[in-house]
């Protein structure tokens, strides 16, 4: 009499290292030499020109350092939610993350005020087409950052999504927030603090 066997199928599980991080680390250095060569385009402009910028597109110098004040201190507040998850402290990461969001809303928002009320367009002369095209740019890296903030946040609606121990979304998002504030920092000595001397 035969005996039937059966062969159950040997699975092998495979742990490879988690390259996300390095996977947008990658990506941002990508987006620093594009962001280096609007600079340096502008740089290469600006020795060019008799007058920087030219008369009609000043730029003011309140609205963009209270936005300026905003976004730098919302690099702080983004860490204090990426310390609070590897504390196990999902409420606590969600309430800077919250907090981060809402700066990073009303970063745009004064953006967007300083673009109704500069009296000049894209195309008014090459200094206007290097504002917008930089901080039009830029704002769309917050825009994107904000998304992504608000992605982790949706996450981590779900009991047990993040934990101390299972954080790299958060910790990417911090990552790209950090990013978008260091630009805006060069953005800003660029456009609005050396046009004034």
């Amino acid at each position: 009499m035969a005996i039937a066997t059966t062969t159950s199928p040997v699975h092998h599980e495979e742990h490879h290292p988690d390259l996300r991080v390095l996977g947008l680390l990658v990506f941002l250095i990508s987006e620093s030499l594009m962001f280096g060569g609007f600079f340096a385009t502008y740089l290469f402009f600006r020795s060019g020109a008799e007058a920087w910028p030219p008369e009609g597109t000043e730029v003011e110098l309140l609205l963009p350092t209270i936005n300026t004040i905003i976004l730098v201190s919302s690099s702080f507040v983004i860490h204090f939610g990426d310390t609070a998850i590897k504390k196990n402290d999902v409420q606590g990461m969600r309430k800077w993350y919250k907090i981060t969001a809402i700066m990073g809303a009303i970063f745009l928002l004064g953006q967007v005020i300083e673009y109704v009320t500069l009296g000049y367009g894209l195309t008014t002369n090459v200094f206007a087409n290097c504002f917008y095209l930089m901080t039009g740019f830029h704002g769309l890296h917050v825009f994107v950052g904000l998304l992504l903030i608000l992605g982790v946040l949706w996450r981590s609606r779900r009991p047990g999504h993040y934990s101390a121990t299972k954080h790299t979304g958060i910790e990417m998002a911090e990552i790209y927030w950090h990013f978008v504030d260091i630009i805006w920092i060069v953005l800003f000595t660029l456009l609005y603090i050396l046009t004034k001397f």
